[in-house]
């Protein structure tokens, strides 16, 4: 199952990576679809979010950030802190990214009936509970 897991994602990534309409990586998508769902999040939220440390999160905000698809602010209430917000240039990006899963989640669903995908998604998500980032958690 390791094996098969970890050639998946490997494929999956390359795949996505070197589609010739992809503007964002993969990574930077999974970025815009958090900001999607919040924007104005805290970088530690948003690691957490992706399963990145302080300095992924901090690396990949500043790639997003120099692609224009997202700008950092200090927290207004704890000047330490600092939150991502989409620009408009991202918002069109997170339109695209949203576009292009749509049809991988197609291509990945294609031939499985709903109640295997459901096992599939339980046992994907079981794994986050299985092997926490921290391991004494």
């Amino acid at each position: 199952m390791i094996y098969l897991l970890s050639v998946a994602q490997r494929r999956l990534q390359r795949w996505m990576a070197a589609q010739p309409h992809s503007e964002v990586t993969p990574a930077q998508a999974g970025l815009l679809f958090i900001l999607g769902k919040q924007n104005g999040i805290l970088m530690g939220e948003a690691g957490a979010a992706l399963d990145l440390g302080p300095a992924g999160i901090s690396g990949l905000v500043d790639r997003t950030a120099a692609a224009k698809l997202v700008e950092r602010r200090a927290d207004r209430e704890d000047g330490r802190a600092w939150r991502v917000w989409l620009t408009p240039k991202g918002r069109i990006a997170l339109a695209q990214a949203k576009t292009a899963a749509a049809e991988v989640n197609a291509a990945l669903t294609q031939g499985f009936t709903s109640a295997e995908i459901d096992i599939v998604a339980r046992w994907l998500t079981s794994i986050q509970d299985k092997f926490p980032r921290d391991p004494e958690d």
